[in-house]
């Protein structure tokens, strides 16, 4: 299909249907529908957007240019430290991402969910949220429906509720009731149109046409009006982003948080998935730029504090230079909490051989020993988790 010139983006439709609950419909608030009959709904129709070319102010385009800029001179700076930051990086996005969804736990909680712990429900919700953050980056060369549903089927898949990677065959909707549709606020698309607009969705964000981060953000603002899960459409909605920014070579190297920009301001962010169903899409352009300016310079910090917690670190250490406890120390940087099992694995060693590099980092005063419930001992860096714990903490949250 050829892009079409279009003087206003299209507001969404909607349709009259018939409320007739099934044994499992799902609300705002996740709970069971209880059965009635004879009332109806609007349900949403959003137009299809694969054609359509988006008519943005120059302003705005000047901003979303201004933060694709200092997204990829993000991504460029780090260079060889690509390794050593990647994975701080992503789990921040996915951290951050999980707090707009009202989940927040700390650093410490998120890497021990990583190795085992499930304890923590909410620790356990942000780590697979992680691995969905990681589905997504590795999909970006072919994305399409499936790659949906596959970063979909690896968020859910514990959650013993919905189903993972599959799209809905209920109703759902935003209101203050779970009861019932009747009189919400918003009712997504009905389950039948899903598919489709959801095919439609991947064909604009195949094109190469358009300025890539406003892209993304129309292509976000889109999966969040149709709505095709039950349940994690914010989650999956915001890996969609990180994806395109890939898939577009915005980001080359790592994840830019950009839903830690996002979570400055949630009301504002909410505002501008609501306005787009209008017919305005400006306003979540323009907050998308201006939340990845913010991330980036949030990740600067992060950045910056991590590399002077890394400089201390070698004059704490006395080995050899070919000494494997460097290796260990480098491992640290990233993933700040460990076992035995997880350094024998990345060194390719025995199990018991790691003790003796650990127990090194103990007496140098890098790492800190601790028994966890269920899953052993595990060693931690509350330096490096300090400095994502204060990450999260600038971001903030002025809405709900």
């Amino acid at each position: 299909m050829e892009p079409s010139d279009t003087a206003a983006w299209p507001a969404i439709g909607f349709e009259t249907l018939a409320w007739t609950p099934s044994e499992r419909v799902w609300g705002v608030e996740g709970g069971r529908a209880r059965r009635t009959t004879g009332e109806h709904y609007e349900a949403a129709v959003p137009a299809e957007i694969a054609g359509l070319t988006p008519v943005i102010s120059p302003e705005i385009l000047a901003l979303a240019e201004d933060a694709s800029y200092e997204v990829s001179r993000f991504d460029a700076e780090l260079g060889g430290e690509v390794t050593a930051f990647g994975s701080i990086l992503l789990r921040s996005e996915a951290a951050a991402s999980s707090q707009i969804e009202n989940l927040s736990a700390s650093a410490r909680a998120i890497l021990t969910a990583e190795i085992g712990d499930t304890s923590a429900a909410n620790a356990s919700v942000i780590a697979a949220n992680t691995r969905a953050m990681s589905a997504a980056i590795d999909l970006a060369e072919n994305l399409d429906p499936d790659s949906i549903l596959a970063m979909h089927r690896v968020l859910m898949a514990h959650d013993q509720r919905h189903k993972p990677g599959v799209w809905r065959d209920e109703p759902v909707w935003i209101g203050t009731s779970a009861a019932s549709p009747v009189d919400a606020l918003f009712v997504a698309p009905a389950a039948g149109r899903v598919p489709g607009l959801i095919d439609d969705l991947m064909r604009f964000a195949d094109r190469d046409d358009l300025p890539v981060l406003a892209q993304a953000a129309i292509a976000h603002a889109q999966f969040e009006t149709i709505h095709p899960f039950t349940d994690g459409n914010g989650r999956t909605g915001r890996s969609l982003i990180q994806a395109m920014l890939r898939s577009k070579r915005l980001t080359r190297s790592v994840t830019v948080p950009v839903s830690a920009g996002l979570l400055t301001d949630i009301d504002a962010y909410h505002a501008a998935l609501t306005t787009y169903r209008s017919g305005n899409l400006e306003s979540i352009v323009s907050l998308t730029a201006a939340a990845s300016l913010r991330a980036v310079g949030n990740a600067r910090i992060l950045v910056s504090d991590i590399r002077d917690i890394r400089k201390a670190w070698i004059g704490q250490v006395k080995a050899r230079r070919d000494s494997s406890v460097w290796r260990v120390l480098d491992l640290v940087g990233r993933q700040p909490v460990i076992s035995a099992e997880s350094v024998a694995s990345e060194l390719g060693i025995a199990v018991t051989n790691s003790y003796r590099y650990l127990h090194q980092l103990a007496d140098a005063g890098i790492l800190k020993k601790k028994t966890e419930h269920k899953i052993g001992v595990l060693w931690r860096s509350d330096e490096v988790l300090a400095a994502i714990d204060m990450f999260a903490e600038r971001s903030g949250r002025r809405g709900r």
